[in-house]
């Protein structure tokens, strides 16, 4: 649990061990003053009242300045030791200011060190480390490219947080989608820290600790915007912004250098769906006192001008919705409860009846109602088993499958699978949401299984069906010339995405040398006197499979790739126990030839194999060395053969264990 009023460290005391004032430095006396406007900014906003260390936003005044340049200091005399054991207590004095300094030189630094989100679109995480103290910014994960077979989610390898994590004062989610809170489960695997997150976002993750049975002992807490929470040397505060889910927040993180702003996912929505419009006067209010360094979102860096607003498709629902006569089945992410809100509003206004679909959209929604996020009008939502009393003419169904998921309710419509809705000509499909990268062939496959059924399928190309949740140019350079930072590292997606943002902060007054384009694992490092990118940690990615509580590994990863590109050949050995062939060699294969059509090549293997065997009795009882030897002549033949390298795998049976199993 994050400490209340920490007191700062023994290098705080104004007196030497001698019991005299001491000579101190410049960047001493500005840590001290720094860490002084911090305590009398908790004890203004009552912090050690609150459970978890948050205080509301009514009782937090304004952020304190921060501390001016440093100036040159003209240092103090050093007393003089008497003479009786003056030597002894000059050697104690010594080493303790010496200890003193050390201890500081180590805490006057910041660490900003993102362990994913980098060079990357999703799995995002970032850590912030002040001397003993490390708070965690989001923890997500990412869905796997086509080349990991059988792979189901990408987390960020945390082995940097895991060795420290008894410096891990808290962690703080800015909203809830996946990329932000996935890998929460198998942080919690390792240690428990408390973890902050807004209403909705909380709800989402206690929903996903209740299936890995980890909720009865997470430490979640509740965060709102306006609320500050201290954290070892960290204090933060929540600041509201607009996205494509509720409850979204930048944070605004105080340190004994100054203030950092991780704005997370956001763009600027003047007329939100849902909850009130960015709070840009808090981040002007921050940047005329002074920001250190701005970590901003660069999802849409390369897109110019503005992201529409959420609003202007509920203006193309109303129009598509008016005068159909067809039933309606709208698919989006289930997530985006500002679009699911105006789907109902737009069933509403037309007198049609609405029917979910799909589990992750049920559960999402019934999270939203049960907070006051999404309003029902009356009468209008039946249950999906409810459809077949209904005209088609006076429904809606909202599915899952936006991104052709194949487990999905609108993939399993494509295909005739799904239990209550059969898709035919008496359909419009309206596909709301964009499609995300490396998913555009699932999505084509979908969409023309649909049409083939007969259905008319609308989607984001032919209507203004999508708003995208991030910020595109102006909004970014708005950002950027509130808050006025010091320094700048942008985050959140590919290298071209940061080196575009780079390139709008340097277009905007900031200094090239100051501007950082990091990559996961590289660390920055932020002193009294600077900036620069110093050094890195272990930092990568861990591949889960399906339900496993292991992380797969590169070398599984590397042996479906090679059965599904070039199969696997199999050769069946009984020998003796003088490594003499008994019966065989049989040789079958799987996805490389087919058998039935390759007899002089399968007949050649099988010669090579013996012949192996052959060169590989040299040592008695030693099967391994039988076995490289047939790997090797049958592996050099094959690729010659075919430019294919398959697995070959070698069985090798003792002929008495054989002959008893007849």
């Amino acid at each position: 649990m994050p400490e209340k009023n920490r007191r700062g460290r023994s290098g705080r005391s104004k007196k030497s061990a001698a019991g005299e004032l001491t000579a101190r430095d410049e960047a001493q006396l500005l840590m001290e003053a720094q860490e002084e406007l911090n305590l009398a900014w908790q004890a203004a906003a009552g912090l050690e009242a609150e459970e978890f260390g948050v205080a509301p936003a009514e009782r937090r005044p304004a952020p304190p300045k921060e501390a001016p340049a440093p100036r040159s200091v003209k240092k103090a005399a050093e007393p003089k030791p008497s003479k009786k054991g003056a030597d002894a207590k000059t050697k104690k004095a010594s080493a303790a200011k010496n200890d003193a300094g050390a201890k500081r030189q180590k805490a006057e630094k910041l660490r900003i060190i993102p362990l994913g989100g980098l060079l990357e679109v999703g799995k995002n995480i970032t850590l912030y480390e002040y001397g003993d103290d490390i708070i965690v910014v989001d923890c997500g994960s990412t869905f796997p490219d086509e080349d990991m077979l059988g792979i189901e989610l990408v987390v960020p390898d945390m082995s940097y947080l895991v060795q420290n994590k008894k410096k891990v004062r808290a962690v703080f989610i800015t909203h809830g989608h996946e990329d932000h809170i996935g890998s929460l489960p198998y942080l919690l695997r390792e240690f428990n820290p408390p973890i902050y997150a807004t209403p909705f976002a909380r709800g989402l993750i206690e929903g996903k600790l209740e299936e890995s049975g980890q909720l009865s002992s997470a430490k979640l807490a509740t965060i709102h915007p306006g609320d500050v929470v201290t954290a070892g040397a960290f204090l933060v505060e929540a600041i509201n912004v607009n996205h494509s889910m509720p409850d979204a927040v930048a944070y605004a993180i105080n340190t004994p250098l100054g203030v950092v702003i991780h704005t997370g996912d956001f763009k600027i929505d003047s007329t939100p769906v849902g909850g009130g419009m960015i709070d840009l006067a808090k981040f002007g209010e921050y940047g005329k006192h002074g920001v250190l360094a701005l970590l901003s979102d660069s999802t849409n860096a390369e897109r110019t001008g503005y992201t529409m607003s959420e609003r202007t498709v509920g203006e193309t629902f109303d129009n598509l919705f008016r005068g159909c006569s067809q039933r309606i089945i709208v698919t989006t992410f289930a997530s985006n409860m500002h679009r699911i809100q105006q789907v109902i509003e737009a069933a509403a206004k037309v007198g049609r009846k609405v029917a979910i679909t799909g589990r992750s959209m049920e559960k999402t929604l019934a999270l939203a109602v049960k907070l006051g996020y999404v309003e029902i009008p009356r009468d209008t939502i039946i249950d999906i088993s409810q459809i077949k009393g209904v005209a088609k003419n006076k429904l809606v169904i909202l599915t899952t499958g936006s991104q052709g998921e194949t487990l999905s309710a609108l993939y399993r419509m494509a295909f005739g699978n799904h239990r209550q809705v059969e898709i035919g000509p008496g359909d419009r499909i309206i596909m709301s949401a964009s499609q995300i990268p490396g998913n555009e062939t699932s999505i084509t496959t979908v969409i023309n299984q649909l049409m083939m059924r007969g259905a008319e399928v609308i989607y984001e190309r032919l209507y203004a069906l999508h708003v995208s949740g991030h910020a595109c140019q102006e909004e970014l350079k708005l950002i950027l010339g509130l808050t006025k930072p010091t320094y700048f590292m942008p985050v959140h997606g590919e290298f071209k995405h940061l080196r575009a943002h780079a390139g709008l902060a340097e277009r905007m007054g900031i200094p090239k040398k100051n501007i950082f384009l990091s990559e996961n694992g590289r660390i920055l490092e932020i002193t009294a006197t600077g900036a620069k990118l110093s050094g890195t940690i272990q930092a990568g990615q861990l591949l889960y499979d399906g339900s496993s509580a292991e992380d797969v590994g590169n070398v599984v990863l590397r042996d479906r790739k090679t059965l599904a590109e070039d199969g696997i050949v199999v050769v069946t050995l009984t020998l003796d126990r003088e490594g003499a062939l008994v019966c065989g060699p049989e040789v079958t294969t799987r996805g490389f030839v087919y058998n039935k059509e390759s007899e002089d090549m399968l007949g050649k293997l099988t010669s090579l194999a013996a012949d192996a065997v052959y060169a590989g009795r040299s040592s008695k009882g030693d099967w391994s060395a039988i076995k490289q030897a047939v790997k090797g002549k049958l592996s050099d033949y094959i690729y010659k053969q075919s430019r294919k390298r398959p697995m070959i795998l070698t069985v090798i049976l003792e002929a008495d264990i054989a002959l008893s199993n007849l």
